[in-house]
């Protein structure tokens, strides 16, 4: 461990687990180092005055999100730690290509699987799997999207195994959330921890609204010299409403409700004050079902009537497309590497995670006979709900597992443990390892742009693997170090 940080902290042990901050890496230079003479010089108790000021300070900037199941609390911070990772310009390329590739793959997917079919009558993943989805939609069949982009902004999840290895762990290719706290958690340290960063160069993260925009006018329907860009909300009381508006904002573009659209002659306008004015580009955070009543849920309130016959007369884009949810399956995640081969000709620049599919029966059977091995998560599941750690489950906890894998075995996957990597975290006892993940974000029209760092989440409990927020978990400023990192060029 680094004997700086031992002389600082002589308690923090992260045992077999990488060290985000501790590991040696020769291209994070004598970064690490400062950052640790830095956190040092300033003290535990004046650490946690600022860290508190700091989350006071979301409060007050309504940087928060919704727990629909805690009817104690309707609205809660997403719990900010002030230690943050640090990655090197080495690592962030490859996660970079790896991202691109990835969102080129899912791209190629959906277009396939909404076409010809290729994939299936080849054989390279089962028909069932596609076409008997629940997120699979009919209603996009030989319905082309402009550039081929299904996935306008992606959220990729990725963990870092005990050895160091990068890991992809989920795709996130319907209404991928959180990249608002990316941007927050940069400015907030700016505001409240400038000097832990002075001298450091990072690659910025304040470019995040301009690109989605730019994304969203060039997927607009012809003919709109500056065409008119919305924000599809379901709103207020949807957990992630803080995010709408930020991202509205970032964008320069209005907010809207559903019933702020509405149809006429298959096109799509907004009502104003000055009366309706068209709308060309939707970037929609509503789910499939509730989008169109005349088409999916009858009894959506959110959504608007007409407005999936208005994108297939030509006359507004959708963002995310409609029917992506096939290609953040679960399951289909199993077959990503084949996916990748097949439709770009490449292995997979960063791998899955194993993955025993219990719809198969080989999957069935590893996975029931090794139960307190393996961690087993529901497909249809977000947000960590669900999920069951087999080595740290009670027996009452695996037989019900067991019992709900066998009731519904097309629903179950199940992945080795792995142990994810650890980061200094501020906590009660003091400065911590606390395991913690990395949702990238990408942005795609003509082509595929990522967002330098991405959310690092973490598990604020000690030995906690589950790092949502809904379940718990925080999240840090991610450090994506510049290539010449110390401001006046030198390494």
């Amino acid at each position: 461990m680094n004997e700086i940080f031992r002389t600082i902290w002589p308690e923090y042990d992260p045992g077999r687990y990488f060290c985000e901050l501790t590991r040696k890496r020769a291209d994070a230079g004598p970064v690490p180092d400062w950052l640790i003479q830095r956190l040092g010089s300033i003290g535990l108790e004046a650490l946690r005055a600022r860290a508190s000021a700091a989350e006071t300070d979301l409060i007050d900037l309504g940087v928060t999100f919704t727990v629909y199941s805690d009817a104690t609390a309707i609205d809660r911070i997403l719990p900010f730690d002030c230690i943050p990772r640090v990655l090197t310009a080495a690592e962030w390329s490859l996660l970079e290509r790896a991202c691109i590739q990835r969102v080129a793959a899912l791209n190629a997917f959906l277009g396939d699987i909404y076409g010809p079919g290729h994939i299936v009558r080849d054989g390279v993943i089962p028909a069932e799997l596609v076409y008997g989805n629940s997120n699979y939609r009919p209603e996009m069949k030989d319905f082309p999207v402009p550039h081929g982009t299904y996935v306008h902004v992606c959220g990729i999840d990725i963990i870092r195994e005990e050895f160091g290895d990068f890991r992809v762990l989920e795709d996130n290719a319907r209404t991928p959330s959180g990249v608002s706290y990316v941007i927050e958690n940069r400015h907030l340290m700016l505001r409240a921890f400038p000097d832990l960063m002075a001298g450091i160069r990072l690659k910025p993260v304040d470019d995040y609204g301009r690109r989605l925009r730019a994304a969203m006018s060039e997927i607009a329907p012809g003919g709109a010299d500056d065409p008119q860009v919305v924000l599809l909300s379901p709103g207020i009381y949807n957990s992630a409403y803080f995010e709408h508006v930020f991202l509205a904002r970032e964008m320069g573009v209005p907010l809207v409700v559903g019933a702020d659209l509405v149809v006429e002659d298959e096109r799509v306008y907004m009502r104003t004050t000055s009366g309706l004015r068209r709308v060309h580009t939707i970037y929609r955070r509503l789910n499939d079902d509730f989008l169109d009543p005349a088409v999916f849920r009858p009894d959506s309130m959110l959504g608007v009537r007409g407005l999936i016959g208005a994108w297939k007369a030509g006359n507004v884009a959708i963002a995310n497309a409609v029917g992506t949810g096939v290609a953040d399956d679960k399951a289909v995640y199993a077959y990503m590497p084949r996916i990748i081969q097949y439709y770009l000709g490449q292995e997979a620049l960063v791998k899955n995670v194993e993955t025993y599919i219990c719809r198969e029966p080989e999957g069935l059977q590893y996975t029931l006979e090794n139960l307190h091995k393996l961690v087993t998560k529901p497909v249809g599941e977000s947000g960590g709900y669900g999920i069951t750690i087999g080595p740290r489950a009670s027996k009452k906890e695996l037989e019900a597992a067991r019992a709900a894998i066998l009731a519904d075995p097309g629903n179950w996957i199940s992945q080795p443990m792995i142990g994810l990597s650890v980061a200094p975290t501020l906590a009660a006892e003091g400065v911590g390892p606390r395991h913690l993940d990395l949702r990238p974000f990408i942005i795609t029209g003509r082509e595929s742009w990522v967002l330098p760092g991405g959310l690092t989440r973490v598990a604020m409990k000690r030995g906690s693997l589950i790092v949502n927020s809904s379940q718990g978990g925080g999240s840090k400023d991610t450090w994506v170090l510049a290539d010449n990192f110390a401001e006046g060029g030198g390494k």
